[in-house]
């Protein structure tokens, strides 16, 4: 544009030598993009208009030359002020009480300036819901983990990188297949750059620099601050991954106020939140890192015995930080914790001494972490707008929880325990967390929205010989029979093996005989439906074996259409070696973030698979979000 401006100029100066004549009016408004009112060469009339519209735009006036000015870049992405301040205002006000660790009150420039990778973080946990761009974190996501990568690839220095990986462990980037999500690298990385610039160590930070170091009040507060939220989010990680967790709870976080006016405090809530973590770790520790067994778990008598310690510890954790009334987000985390310590009871023989109060202890830390979630729904999201739902916003771990809790549900009621608890209420409260689990799923055909697909198979016995609730009448007097169907196979992956080891019960028990599909993605299937006939029950399940093929149109706007409406294709014999697949399917009560995305690759099947391996394959879109190729 400037070019073109300069040559204008030059254009005019030769008109000028040619005889043109300016107005005396017009000369003065701008000696560049006047008027002439005599030219003996028409030709050239109206170069004079083009000059004003040009200078106009890039003086960046209003009216009717005026365009969005772009203010922050990221290659192919470009943001004006008005859709930063947008994008802040909504992580502040819907994702920010999840994390109270950044400032509401700085300005997205300072961010910025601060350090791009925590600018960009926030806007892309901003854009997972942000209704006038949907396609903003499709679009964000390619280029945000070149500069991630980029950022660590030349090794860290700065905090605010902390921050950022803080954010982006908390809310993930999209993905499909568990083997490429880089959540549990991320947070290693992010526990590891802590401590080499010493934020665990806040009041001696020169000794981790080249220079010296002074910090004001303010600065070491941050600081602190920032450490306590990476180690919750590491807690988190490895919770919600069963996974060993990467943190260090040392003097800086254990150290309380003594009267010192230079002693530094968290927040309550994040205070709260660091107790509540710490009892997390050690239940992960003490349960399932036991040195003489090769799976880690303890043995029955001595988890019986860490049991019984953990449940007092527990209810004097839960006394104080339910009185201080913290909040609800506090509320849920406390929650979740006691159902991670109850999850246990899985790994439970029916031979264990207090085999059924285990069992009652966890259906009660599932219900009240359930009952408690719910609630803060029904209160955070009233009829007419879903913008509060606390469920629409939730973090990774509070999702990965909610599917635990779900899967603790279906495995109590559909067994010989259902005689001991009200079966009607658990029945109708894993509808709600159907509903729930359906709700945290950011795309179509997700893993959030399979895990729920594949639990309503399992509770509708996948379609075909279904257990009717009759046969859990409350009135049958007669006695209990016991048995070890609740154990569990997979036991190396802390209380989160309750997920893995129904997904391997549903692939041995349901899909791998004809019985189960997720193709009913297209039209959810609604529990108790075992008597509802369904073409798509008769045959493997085309996504968790591997599909082949690529499917679906693509329109120029990134929104997907055409047939398959998120079918993928057919079973290639039950092989286990993955090909690429393609989806096509419209987002279902959320935004848009898979429309003209391109799906395949190989899947690498690894120990520190997240979801496990099981899952693989599931959605075939990663973070470069490369097109299909045409005719493939």
């Amino acid at each position: 544009m400037e070019r073109e401006i300069d040559l204008l100029r030059r254009n005019i100066q030769r008109a000028k030598a040619q005889g043109f004549v300016f107005d005396d009016e017009d000369q003065l408004q701008s000696p560049v993009a006047s008027s002439y009112s005599h030219t003996r060469n028409p030709s050239l009339m109206g170069s004079d208009e083009a000059v004003s519209s040009l200078l106009h735009l890039k003086r960046g006036g209003g009216g009717s030359y005026s365009i969005p000015r772009v203010t922050h870049e990221l290659d192919t992405v470009r943001l004006t002020d008005e859709a930063v301040n947008q994008l802040f205002s909504e992580y502040f006000t819907f994702y920010h009480p999840f994390l109270p660790f950044l400032n509401p009150a700085q300005p997205p420039d300072q961010y910025e300036a601060q350090h791009p990778l925590l600018f960009w973080s926030i806007i892309a946990v901003a854009a997972r819901r942000y209704r006038p761009n949907p396609t903003l974190l499709t679009t964000l996501s390619g280029p945000l983990m070149h500069l991630l990568w980029t950022t660590i690839g030349e090794v860290p220095t700065s905090y605010f990188v902390v921050k950022a990986l803080c954010l982006l462990c908390s809310w993930p980037l999209p993905t499909s297949t568990t083997s490429s999500d880089p959540t549990h690298i991320l947070c290693g990385v992010m526990t590891k750059t802590a401590t080499m610039i010493g934020l665990h160590r806040p009041n001696h930070s020169q000794d981790f620099s080249r220079v010296s170091v002074e910090l004001n009040r303010e600065q070491l507060h941050d600081r602190i601050t920032t450490w306590a939220v990476c180690n919750i989010v590491a807690q988190n990680i490895g919770t919600a991954y069963g996974q060993p967790a990467s943190t260090l709870y040392d003097w800086t976080l254990a150290t309380k106020s003594s009267g010192d006016g230079d002693q530094v405090n968290l927040s309550p809530e994040l205070e709260a939140r660091v107790q509540i973590e710490r009892f997390c770790d050690k239940v992960s520790k003490e349960m399932y890192s036991n040195a003489s067994d090769p799976r880690g778990v303890a043995g029955d008598e001595h988890r019986a015995m860490l049991m019984r310690v953990y449940r007092r510890d527990f209810a004097e954790l839960q006394a104080p930080i339910l009185s201080q009334q913290l909040g609800p987000v506090v509320n849920l985390h406390l929650r979740a914790a006691g159902l991670h310590l109850r999850l246990a009871g899985f790994f439970d023989s029916s031979t264990t001494p207090g085999y059924m109060d285990d069992l009652m202890g966890l259906w009660r830390a599932t219900t009240a972490f359930l009952d408690e979630l719910l609630e803060v729904e029904k209160v955070t999201s009233p009829p007419e707008t879903a913008r509060g739902s606390i469920l629409l916003y939730a973090t990774n771990y509070i999702q990965q929880m909610l599917v635990a809790a779900g899967f603790a549900l279906l495995k109590l009621l559909r067994s010989f325990f259902a005689k001991t608890i009200d079966f009607e209420r658990g029945r109708t409260l894993f509808h709600q967390t159907i509903q729930a689990i359906r709700a945290t799923s950011v795309a179509h055909n997700d893993l959030q929205s399979r895990l729920a697909e594949l639990m309503v198979q399992m509770w509708n016995g996948a379609r075909v010989g279904a257990v009717p609730d009759s046969d859990y009448d409350m009135t049958d007097e007669s006695p209990i029979q016991i048995d070890d169907s609740l154990q569990l196979k997979v036991r190396c992956r802390h209380s989160m093996s309750l997920v893995f080891d129904s997904i391997w019960r549903w692939r041995e028990e349901y899909q791998a005989l004809g019985r189960g599909t997720l193709d009913a993605l297209k039209q959810p299937t609604n529990p108790d439906s075992a008597n509802e006939s369904s073409a798509s029950s008769s045959h493997l399940d085309s996504t968790l074996i591997p599909p082949h093929g690529l499917h679906g149109n693509t329109t120029s706007g990134g929104n997907t259409s055409g047939g398959n409406n998120g079918m993928l294709g057919p079973a290639n014999g039950g092989g286990l070696t993955p090909v690429p697949s393609g989806l096509s399917a419209p987002v279902s009560s959320a935004p848009s973030m898979m429309g003209g995305m391109g799906y395949g690759g190989e899947t690498n099947y690894d120990f520190f698979d997240p979801q496990h391996w099981m899952l693989d394959g599931l959605v075939d879109f990663t973070y470069n979000f490369a097109p299909p190729l045409e005719g493939a």
